[in-house]
């Protein structure tokens, strides 16, 4: 029998979709409604594409979690200012991060290092266990960062149950940012009945990675916690506007990492905003920064806190910031701006970089917004650069809305118009993942290629690839050194072992990593030193430490593990 969601109007006129606003209260209303939109039945179609299910299978499986979790969520939103910020918000970014992290999965066998059979057997455990990782990932918001009272003033909490009589809704001042991720324990048992508990507690290793996961300890969730992750990155970027492609690469502490902190804290509590001798102007669009004033605080701050591969000079510092997607271009491509600031009285041009807010206050409450003009000034040929101008004379009209004030939306269909690119782009995520690293080792090397060591080589390639193994970073256990890769030792190689291994074989065989080395250098792949040793020492010089690494050079970095980044300017090979 085909699905409800899958009944397209072909020939027919398209019902409209249901009241569910009313003077200021939202109406509840039952998750075949909820679901029975446009975008939503889209996304169904493709997460039960990407689980291959019997129809009976997808319905006990997904279907049913996925009603359960739109009758908690109704029409409330993901966030407040950021990201899906608008009524219904929270039911699209969770489908969404449904369908990208499953679409994600297709690339991995888990578990990871199983045997064939044994990954086959687990295949629809795994699958769904991501999923439900994804789905349930802010459920905890609508717990602790969301008021929600009904029509008579009583307040409403999830654990009471769903949503049954009118509400309102509002973001609670002063929140925990990071309380939602703690609060989703309090939730999931709601969401996911006992006999799919019951289903997946049966797969030991699967049941710790997801209860972690669901604890929000994604750095013990293994692969289900770097896949929600990832595909998190892809709905958020996409849905504000950023480079999803680049925020999905991003590891946790990259540079693009270090950067965008850096921006937030100096905004946050170095710059002065909105007035004559300020570094930066918040207009309701963009926030314009001044680029020699910010760029060079925020040098001094990144040097301060020992970042690693800070560029040295202004104009490597603006395309760093724009090649990760931090700082919008002009539309001849570069960073720079050129800007007219006008406010009683008083005008002045200046320089800028140009940022969206959302990536300096995320869902946090923003300062008010300037009551002058930000203009953009006439480019070299005497014609403005951009035909646009950022005018904020009214300021009442950007006051806060009451909680019934927010309720004047867009047809909820209006705000998932990007469901295409957004696939789009998993697809060419995936893509990039699955294409052969460049230069593999050739069958004809000296070193054998179905050796022993071969698996730790191929573990580096994907990690590298995937940018689950960081370079060059202050905790990265890979370098770049004198035109190749450095692998620092011992550490690349336990760390070999921790992805690899069962907890309980690590702590039985505390020196399994040796054997690993071992193997390794039987490839002959890396460079010995003059006196025949095989372990070099790189001397490190920060900003506030110096040190020592040991490790391995490699022969031919590129044959081996692709293109080398530029060396690392802390670390010196000592001859």
């Amino acid at each position: 029998m085909r699905h409800w969601w899958r009944i397209h109007s072909k020939g027919k006129a398209v019902p409209p979709e249901p009241e569910t606003i009313v003077d200021g209260i939202f109406l509840p209303q039952p998750a075949e409604i909820l679901l029975d939109v446009k975008h939503r039945k889209r996304l169904l179609e493709r997460i039960w594409q990407y689980t291959a299910l019997t129809p009976s299978q997808f319905d006990r499986l997904y279907l049913d979690p996925i009603r359960r979790y739109a009758s908690y969520v109704q029409l409330l939103p993901a966030s407040e200012t950021h990201h899906h910020a608008y009524p219904g918000g929270m039911l699209d970014h969770g489908l969404e991060l449904m369908a990208c992290s499953l679409k994600l999965r297709q690339s991995h066998l888990l578990p990871s290092g199983s045997a064939p059979e044994d990954q086959a057997a687990q295949t629809d455990a795994w699958s769904a266990a991501i999923a439900y990782g994804a789905l349930l990932h802010d459920i905890g918001k609508i717990a602790v960062d969301i008021h929600v009272e009904y029509d008579d003033g009583e307040v409403w909490h999830p654990w009471q149950g769903p949503l049954d009589q009118p509400y309102r809704f509002r973001y609670n001042a002063g929140r925990n940012y990071h309380l939602h991720g703690a609060a989703t324990g309090l939730l999931y048992t709601q969401i996911l009945m006992p006999p799919l508990l019951d289903w997946l507690s049966g797969y030991p290793e699967l049941w710790g990675r997801l209860l972690f996961l669901l604890a929000n300890h994604y750095d013990l969730a293994g692969k289900l916690g770097e896949l929600v992750q990832q595909a998190d990155r892809i709905s958020t970027a996409q849905n504000i506007g950023a480079n999803p492609l680049k925020a999905l690469q991003a590891p946790a502490h990259s540079l693009q990492h270090h950067l965008l902190m850096g921006l937030r804290h100096l905004v946050k509590n170095d710059l002065k905003l909105n007035q004559p001798g300020a570094a930066g102007w918040l207009t309701e669009e963009h926030l314009w920064l001044v680029s020699k004033t910010v760029t060079d605080k925020l040098r001094i701050y990144l040097l301060a806190q020992a970042v690693d591969g800070v560029p040295s000079s202004n104009l490597a510092m603006f395309d760093e910031l724009q090649s990760h997607g931090l700082v919008e271009a002009t539309p001849e491509g570069k960073a720079i701006w050129s800007a007219k600031v006008s406010s009683a009285g008083w005008q002045q041009r200046f320089t800028f970089l140009r940022l969206q807010p959302s990536l300096i206050w995320a869902d946090q409450n923003r300062p008010q917004f300037f009551t002058g003009t930000v203009e953009l000034a006439a480019s070299d040929d005497g014609q403005p650069s951009e035909l646009n101008e950022f005018r904020h004379n009214d300021q009442s009209a950007h006051t806060e809305p009451k909680p019934e004030q927010k309720t004047s939306v867009q047809p909820l269909g209006q705000h998932y118009a990007h469901l295409d690119d957004l696939m789009d782009m998993v697809d060419e995520k995936i893509e990039i993942e699955d294409k052969p690293a460049p230069h593999r080792l050739p069958p004809s090397c000296d070193s054998p290629s179905d050796g022993p060591g071969q698996p730790f080589v191929q573990w580096l390639r994907e990690g590298i690839r995937n940018h689950s193994l960081l370079i060059n970073d202050s905790k990265a256990k890979i370098h770049t050194v004198n035109g190749t890769f450095f692998l620092v030792t011992p550490g690349i190689f336990q760390h070999y072992v921790a992805d690899h291994l069962k907890a309980a074989d690590t702590h039985q065989k505390p020196d399994a990593w040796r054997k690993h080395q071992r193997h390794f250098e039987r490839l002959g792949l890396h460079e010995k030193r003059p006196d025949g040793q095989n372990i070099w020492t790189c001397k490190v010089q920060g900003p506030r430490r110096t040190g020592s690494l040991n490790g391995y050079m490699l022969k031919n970095a590129r044959a081996v593990l692709g293109e080398p980044t530029p060396d690392n300017p802390f670390l010196t090979l000592i001859q």
